[in-house]
């Protein structure tokens, strides 16, 4: 349906981060809970009003893209008007469940919005910074899981956040210039801000955050607030899952010519699905 191809919703595994907040916090009561779902509900709602006002902006030139020009708005499946009606709808929806949850919430949803507004108009050309922001809007999504349910937010689990979104957003890059690369596509359709990477400088950002982010988790696990707040050591046993899904990404984005969409990739790619489910067992096993 085209409604539903121009909502995105393969891309609402991204708002699972919201959830992990009341995951390593032990808050499940149901009403921690119930919050939680809204928030992420919220989350739902304002990234696909993102991705429909990405649609209407750049409708012109996706109608020039060889692939692009299938999607619903550039395609005429969905009339312009009715595009921003549905965008209407989609920025009201996610504001008034944010506002339901807690005022905390409704600042990060409205921020992730407008951040992204700015980020298509202007951030998505700077080098280096594009990435920042992409990585911005998961740290949205935990603070909404976290200080917009009144949870403290661990510090090691913003750094291991900050360092796998980081390393999501330069394989990302790093995936696009290996397209370019192997099917000589017309650069003219390319990001502009791919004119400032190379492919070595890539490859050293990709190999540090995804360093910091084993480090990061790792150190989370033994951490003595850690052990502490959960009364095991055990969750360190959980870290074999986080190397295996970073190595079997890197394995996709040079062997498979894979990387470019997260959330496809998780849902396609076999061994990361088992992967995270085996991660989202372990851990739970662990908590509980």
């Amino acid at each position: 349906m085209p409604i539903v191809k121009i909502l995105r919703p393969h891309q609402y595994i991204k708002n699972g981060f919201v959830l992990i907040g009341p995951l390593f916090s032990h808050q499940w009561t149901l009403a921690t809970l119930s919050q939680a779902l809204l928030a992420f509900l919220a989350f739902c709602c304002i990234a696909s009003a993102v991705y429909v006002l990405n649609d209407i902006v750049d409708i012109e030139a996706d109608r020039e893209h060889p692939v692009k020009r299938y999607r619903p708005l550039p395609s005429r499946e969905i009339s312009l008007n009715s595009a921003k009606f549905l965008l209407s709808i989609l920025v009201v929806a996610a504001l008034f469940l944010s506002l339901v949850v807690s005022l905390w919430v409704l600042v990060f949803v409205a921020t992730y919005f407008f951040m992204n507004i700015v980020y298509s108009w202007k951030l998505k050309h700077v080098v280096i910074l594009d990435v920042f922001i992409i990585s911005a809007g998961f740290m949205l999504r935990i603070l909404a899981g976290t200080v917009g349910l009144d949870i403290a937010p661990s510090e090691w689990l913003l750094l291991c956040g900050l360092m796998v979104t980081l390393f999501l957003g330069f394989t990302k890059r790093r995936a696009e210039l290996l397209m370019l690369e192997t099917t000589k596509a017309n650069e003219s359709l390319a990001r502009r801000v791919l004119d400032d990477y190379s492919p070595a400088m890539l490859e050293q950002f990709i190999a540090v955050t995804a360093a910091c982010t084993i480090i990061s988790y790792g150190l989370y696990t033994v951490s003595s607030t850690t052990v502490a707040l959960h009364g095991s050591t055990d969750l360190i046993y959980t870290l074999p899952f986080v190397v295996y899904g970073i190595f079997r990404y890197l394995f996709l984005l040079h062997h498979r010519e894979k990387g470019d969409d997260t959330a496809k990739e998780l849902l396609t790619d076999k061994h990361l699905l088992i992967t995270v489910l085996g991660w989202v067992v372990a851990t739970l096993w662990v908590l509980t």
